[in-house]
């Protein structure tokens, strides 16, 4: 994630505690928060892909593969 858009959220965080924010800001700052967001799930699925779990029998499989929801 650019340092640029990291800035702009904490900036607009800081003015929202202490003066408040218009609208306009409010909107930006809804759009940015997703967009934080979505960028730390992706990291962190990325993250998973990359971890193996051993099953009790001794074999090893990814991470998600092992806890996939059962029907």
């Amino acid at each position: 994630m650019e340092q640029t858009l990291l800035s702009r959220i904490n900036e607009l965080a800081r003015k929202k505690k202490t003066t408040g924010l218009t609208p306009e800001e409010q909107a930006e700052q809804k759009k940015l928060y997703a967009y934080y967001l979505g960028e730390i799930r992706q990291q962190f699925s990325a993250t998973l892909d990359n971890v193996s779990v051993e099953e009790a029998d001794g074999t090893v499989v990814p991470f998600k593969e092992a806890f996939k929801k059962k029907d």
